[in-house]
Order: C-alpha cells, then sequence, then structure tokens
C-alpha cells in the first residue's frame, strides 16, 4: 500500500544553472543530507518530500512541450503566496501562464523545461 511521496527527482544538464533557478528563484535551501552517488545533484527538503536535482543528460532535450506546463507532466508545488512568487518570477524574466481552471495557481518551466505548478494558500 502507498503511503505518500517521498521524493520526486528531475534532470538537469547545467547544475549550477538548475540552482541558480531553484535556489535563487524559489528560494530552495539544498539538504546536506544527500548520499555520495555516481553523479553530481542537489537533494532540497519540502515540508516532508524531498526534490532531487540529478545532473544527468536529458534523453527528451529539444522535444517540443506544450506552452502551457498544465498540459504536460509536472510536478506541483504549494506556495504561501502567489503573487509573491508571481513577482519573483517577472522579476527573473521567467515566463509563466495562469492556471486554466482558475485557480490560484500557476504554471513555469525550469532551465531545463521541466513543467512546475505553484498553487497558492493564500
Amino acid at each position: 500500500m502507498i503511503l505518500g511521496l517521498h521524493h520526486a527527482s528531475l534532470l538537469c544538464g547545467d547544475l549550477e544553472r538548475a540552482r541558480a533557478f531553484y535556489e535563487g528563484v524559489l528560494g530552495l535551501r539544498p539538504d546536506p543530507a544527500r548520499p555520495v552517488l555516481g553523479f553530481d545533484g542537489v537533494w532540497y527538503a519540502l515540508a516532508a518530500q524531498q526534490l532531487h536535482l540529478l545532473a544527468l543528460p536529458n534523453p527528451e532535450q529539444g522535444l517540443p512541450r506544450p506552452e502551457h506546463g498544465g498540459r504536460d507532466r509536472h510536478l506541483a508545488f504549494v506556495v504561501a503566496d502567489v503573487a509573491a512568487l508571481e513577482a519573483r518570477l517577472v522579476s527573473a524574466g521567467i515566463r509563466f501562464t495562469r492556471s486554466q481552471s482558475g485557480r490560484r495557481a500557476l504554471f513555469c518551466r525550469d532551465p531545463d523545461q521541466n513543467a512546475l505548478e505553484f498553487i497558492g494558500i493564500d
């Protein structure tokens, strides 16, 4: 029986560029407990879950992706303030779309074109 989601992993071709986005724009902080593996990467603790960035080649690099991330496979994060996140994305020059369902949510893509959703609880 599945009890919950432990972590999600995303491939990133340029770890420093990915970290600039996840840490600089989204404000995540690395978890120093990442084990030594045969490739570089970073772990982020998100309450009881984790996000893992894996510095590995993406076999889907260059394939067309839907413009709206809600129509692509994506990770969804809960945020305290959608408007504050929107301001950070605008300031960083990162394109985003709003949820087409009318929810307080927006979608963007990370530097490796992984789709991300941010759902507000505000």
